[in-house]
């Protein structure tokens, strides 16, 4: 004895538990996609940064400048260069 369920649903039960079990592991999916891409989207781009990318130029000058790679005469030179660009 099955106490109560008598397969009343027929073939349309199946049919709407196959179309909920998609849409459930559909949601799983797009919830775990959108979270992997929001922890991505600050590391190594300029996502949610506030300095332009033409900006990067100057800031890797700024950085070999900084670390002793050219001295203060390459650097103004080159950093002329950069702001006189079209």
């Amino acid at each position: 004895m099955m106490y109560g369920w008598y397969g009343d649903g027929g073939i349309l039960g199946w049919v709407v538990m196959a179309v909920m079990m998609l849409l459930f592991w559909g949601g799983v999916a797009a919830v775990v996609i959108l979270l992997v891409r929001s922890g991505r989207a600050g590391v190594g781009g300029h996502s949610g940064s506030s300095h332009p990318p033409y900006d990067d130029p100057e800031r890797i000058l700024n950085e070999r400048f900084a670390r002793g790679e050219i001295d203060a005469n390459e650097f103004n030179e080159r950093r002329m260069v950069l702001r006189n660009k079209p």
